[in-house]
């Protein structure tokens, strides 16, 4: 009796369904049922590819990631700028994705997909981390470099996710992040320069 293997095309609409979806109409949208109809297979066929709902979801948010580092990679270019301007580099990409890709960015950073380690997910997360991290430690070798970089981390999320709100142009009266971005790398790096 022959075995047959899952079809690894279906599962891979599956996801390019999701990630537009996702796209689309946010990250509220993705459920099973949805992406099913839209993939144009039967609600229940997902779990042959997929064991949990948070599994495909995972893999969808893993597509995010991967065009997060790819859209990084490129924005370093031959890796030969100062320290500092690469920083800025990888900070306006990671903005300009925030902000041009809001579902698929709260998707990506959903604690309970990170936590769930479907698809070694947190595992492709970090890399942008560690990049962020090396570049730190270039531009502040005096301070602890993981922690300066969780710190401007936090405040690139907080710019993409506030930013996305409306709230630090009405409060900051910026009319594009720029100046966010500069403000941050600043209170993390020093003023520019020195």
């Amino acid at each position: 009796m022959a075995v047959h293997e899952p079809d690894t095309g279906l599962r891979t609409r599956l996801i390019d369904v999701g990630v537009d979806l996702v796209t689309q109409e946010g990250a509220q949208a993705l459920t099973l049922r949805e992406i099913a109809r839209r993939a144009g297979v039967s609600h229940g066929a997902p779990r042959r590819y997929f064991a949990t709902h948070l599994e495909l979801l995972s893999a969808i948010a893993r597509r995010g990631f991967e065009e997060l580092a790819r859209r990084a990679t490129a924005a370093d270019g031959d890796g030969t700028a100062s320290p500092r301007a690469r920083l800025t580099a990888l900070g306006r990409v990671y903005l300009e994705f925030a902000l041009g890709n809001r579902g698929m960015y709260e998707l990506m950073f959903r604690h309970d997909l990170l936590a769930s380690g479907y698809l070694g997910l947190r595992d492709t997360s970090l890399p942008l981390f560690g990049r962020l991290v090396e570049l730190v430690g270039q531009a502040r070798p005096d301070a602890d470099a993981r922690l300066v970089a969780g710190a401007l981390w936090a405040g690139l999320h907080g710019i993409a996710q506030l930013w996305s709100w409306g709230s630090l142009q009405l409060a900051s009266g910026a009319e594009d992040f720029v100046p966010l971005l500069r403000s941050v790398l600043d209170a993390h790096l020093g003023p520019e320069g020195e």
